[in-house]
């Protein structure tokens, strides 16, 4: 089981992306706080509509919103944080990502089982960063398919590409 929590997000953009990648990969839930999405959410941008199959709940406090097997990862530009390629995910785990204008709180980073960054020159905004997250923890599982079924399924009607043999 895979969470995403946003802390605080202000960007409607951003957060519709954020649904988007959830459902190309496949996390279970979406938790937020603060009201800032609120106010802006009639711009929404998931153009694949995750939000109908994957909840996204406002919540007081991202930690407890969690089942308790779960393990708290922070993603963040920490002092002493795990670069990402180095980083196991864990069976169960509910990834936090701080604001677009801040950072996560520090109470939540003094809380967490983990807490990792991507190693980028500059940071990378929201909805980069999810994306990043969640292709690495399915890079490093072993779902990964040799075959077409994936690309048939997920293309759109208008690609119908193929690599010559």
């Amino acid at each position: 089981m895979v969470f995403i929590g946003l802390c605080n997000p202000k960007s409607p953009g951003n957060v519709g992306a954020v649904m988007r990648a959830v459902g190309c990969y496949q996390a279970d839930q979406v938790h937020y706080t603060g009201v800032r999405f609120d106010r802006a959410q009639r711009y929404r941008t998931d153009t694949n509509n995750t939000n109908r199959k994957v909840p996204l709940k406002q919540v007081e406090n991202l930690s407890e919103s969690m089942p308790e097997a779960m393990q708290l990862v922070c993603v963040e530009l920490v002092e002493g944080a795990m670069p990402l390629p180095e980083f196991e995910h864990p069976e169960q785990a509910m990834y936090i990502f701080g604001p677009e204008d801040g950072s996560i709180p520090q109470d939540l980073v003094d809380l967490a089982d983990h807490v990792v960054y991507v190693p980028t020159i500059g940071c990378m905004n929201l909805a980069a960063s999810v994306n990043v997250l969640l292709y690495d923890r399915l890079a490093k599982s072993s779902c990964g398919k040799r075959d077409d079924s994936i690309v048939l399924s997920s293309r759109d009607v208008n690609n119908r590409l193929k690599v010559k043999a």
